[in-house]
Parts: C-alpha cells; structure tokens; sequence
C-alpha cells in the first residue's frame, strides 16, 4: 500500500478497517480464550473513554503531567496493597508483561553488580514452564538462562531441589510464576524464597497472569497458597493490568520490595546535548491512556467488582474442568484461577485443536506435555457450553479420522 494522494473520508477508512477484521478472532463473540480479556461492555466503555480522555499525554514527563504520575502512584500503591506490599515496597507501571520482566531482570543484575556479585556474565535460574520473556530480556542484557525441568509428579511444580543445585555465585535471580501459562499452576513460592534466602538470591515472582486475580480467588474462598510480598524472600513482582485487570492494553506494573532495590531499575542520562532526562521503564515515551484506563477500570470496579468478575471466571473455570473429564480429558494439575490445560489419552492435542479450530474457536496450547490451553474471562460463563460441545464434536471427529486411518493402514498393509 503506498499512502494516497488525497486524504480520505474517515467513514471511508471506518467502513475498510470494520471490513478487514471481519476475519479476525471472534473474541466480542466469547470465542477466544487467549489475547483478549472480555470482562463486558461497560468496562470496554470505561476503557476508552478513560484512554481517550489521556492519549496525547505522556508519561515520560511527570512535572508537564502530574495528573497522570499520581494516576500512576496510586496505581502502584493499589497493586501493593492487594499484593502485601510492606512498607517502603514500590513500583513502576509499564507497557506489559515482557517489559516488567525486563526491568526486574536488569534490575537485580544491577543491584548484585551494587553488591559486588556477579561481576561476569549473570545468570538467573527458573523453571522449564516459566514465561519465554525471561529468556527474551536475557538475551538483551547478555544473561544466561538456565532453565530446570519442572517436576514430573503430576503437579507441574518448579523443581526447587534442582533449582538450587543450579546456582552459583553468578545468580541473580531466581523466578516462580503465580501461575505459570502453560498449565496454570501457582509453583510453591513459599519454598522457592525458603531456597533464595539459603543462597542470598534475588527471588523474582512472575504474576503477570495472576497478580490482579489471586488476591481476589483468596477473598472468594479460593485456597492460594503464598505468592507475593507476603513471602519475606521476595523481591520483585510483575503483574499485568491488562490481562486480569481488565485495563487497556498495555498496562503492566512491576513492583519492588523496597527502595533501596527499585533504585537500580530507572535510567538517568545526563552526559549528552540535549536536558538530563530519566526514565523508570525500557519505554521512553509512555502512553498516558495506559496510566489513565488502568487507574479508572481499578476504581471502577473496586474490591467488589474484582471479586465478582473473578468468582465468575473461577466457577467456568470449574465446569470446564468438569466438562473436559466428562469427555475423557485429563486436567494438567490443580489450576486455580482462569488458566486451564488438558489432554486426551487417545488423541493428539494438537489434531483436536485444529477441529475445534475449524468450529469458530480461537483458543491455544500447550506443547509439554501436548494439550488444549485455555485463558478464561468473564464472558466465557456464557458460551462455555457451547465450546464443551464443539470440543465433543472435535473429539469424535479426530476419532472417526484414526479410526478410518487404522482401517486404511489394514487395506494396504
């Protein structure tokens, strides 16, 4: 496409850009359970109108904006206080999941190299289930990762055994998830800062899925063990907004125990022609709409409203479950939240995902071990059974396709 002479109508460009989604996921629909979190159209509403009424602010300058930096701190102090924040904890928001990560990354290298260690090449320990952004920021900043198989006992646990036995002095990080993607599953953070705190290493929590939904499954009832500054070994966390926050994309926080650790994250440049400037995130440039929908979907829907929204994701998670067993599936673990993968004994994952695929779903999977992955929102409590009978029919299909090649490998054989 090269750009038109004239300008066009905007009910021109409106009607062409409505067109070309119309073969994208159907997530308004309720038929995708990754990327997108539905929580209904009255937070969608507060999401835009809150964006727009912030996008040509921006966050790289708190002293031109300072509605939008004390949006930001009470963001942060909101996050810390769900998530046991102590005294002096704080934090910095951010464009996402991977740039939270990031952050924590460099700023424990950065703290150890405070603290005389890891002078050579770092390296940071986590389990084979946590998220692939860590092996992203280390390739950045030159870090190696060593990633430990999780256990194989049926809980998809982090190994935290094998993963003390992989540190050295180089460490500077450890990491659990709360919970991991792939399976769902909270790793047993209590355990893993027990280990950090015999090694004196960074103990890094990735709640990028879990952090803005744990805390409420807790007040529902939910029995999630300890994962967040509630453990004294943990010193950073990442949670994202726009996943279980229900914020505008995209909204992350990455939140510190103290001071004194989140010093080292902010870039402060002087030595160059133009005005000192510094910056908290990788970003330069920060979307005020970002800051701005996330702290108005937060008051929005307080305590209450979180609790509600999640007790629902909770209980569709739950026929899930009991759906998929019904049909012969196995459920990876004991998911807690809205994550939930499983596998069928006789069919490969990935063939019944094509079926279920072909029947309008965009959903996704797991590849250790091969099963069916689904992220969970408010809106799916009104189609699950819907998905539960498609992937009856994907089943029987993928079956009816191995039974005639069974039947075809006897005619030729």
């Amino acid at each position: 496409m090269q750009m038109p002479e004239q300008g066009r109508e905007w009910p021109d460009i409106e009607t062409e850009m409505m067109a070309r989604g119309q073969g994208d996921a159907q997530w308004r629909e309720g038929k995708t359970a990754v990327y997108v979190f539905n929580a209904g159209e009255d937070i969608a509403a507060v999401q835009k109108e809150a964006y727009a009424a912030y996008m040509s602010e921006n966050g790289l300058g708190p002293l031109a904006f300072p509605s939008l930096a004390q949006m930001e701190k009470d963001v942060i102090a909101m996050g810390l206080g769900l998530l046991h924040g102590p005294e002096g904890s704080t934090g910095a928001m951010t464009s996402g999941g991977t740039d939270s990560i990031t952050m924590a990354i460099k700023t424990a290298r950065d703290y150890a190299r405070s603290k005389g260690k890891a002078l050579g090449k770092a390296n940071i320990v986590l389990p084979q289930s946590a998220h692939l952004a860590f092996d992203k920021a280390c390739h950045l900043m030159d870090v190696e990762v060593r990633r430990i198989p999780i256990m194989t006992d049926g809980t998809y646990h982090a190994d935290v055994e094998a993963m003390i036995a992989a540190c050295d002095e180089s460490t500077v990080m450890m990491v659990g998830s709360a919970p991991n993607f792939p399976h769902g599953i909270i790793d047993p953070i209590e355990a893993l800062g027990e280990a950090a705190e015999r090694k004196g290493v960074w103990l890094h929590v990735d709640a990028c899925v879990g952090g803005y939904f744990a805390p409420f499954a807790r007040m529902n009832g939910i029995a999630v063990p300890a994962f967040d500054f509630e453990v004294p070994a943990v010193h950073s966390m990442s949670a994202d907004l726009h996943k279980y926050g229900y914020a505008a994309k995209g909204a992350s926080t990455v939140l510190f125990r103290s001071e004194e650790l989140y010093q080292h994250m902010p870039f402060d440049m002087n030595q160059w022609s133009g005005a000192p400037m510094k910056t908290p995130t990788l970003a330069g440039t920060r979307p005020g709409g970002a800051i701005s929908a996330a702290w108005a979907v937060m008051n929005y829907l307080g305590i209450e409203g979180y609790k509600r929204l999640q007790g629902g994701v909770c209980e569709t998670r739950q026929r899930v479950e009991k759906g998929v067993k019904r049909l012969g599936f196995e459920v990876l673990g004991d998911p807690m939240l809205g994550l939930v993968a499983f596998r069928h004994p006789d069919h490969h994952a990935f063939a019944i995902y094509g079926e279920i695929y072909r029947r309008g779903w965009f959903t996704s999977v797991t590849k250790e071990p091969p099963s069916l992955h689904l992220m969970l929102s408010p809106k799916h409590s009104e189609v699950i059974d819907e998905y539960l009978a498609d992937l009856e029919a994907s089943v029987a299909a993928v079956a009816a396709q191995s039974g005639n090649a069974k039947k075809a490998d006897v005619r030729y054989s």
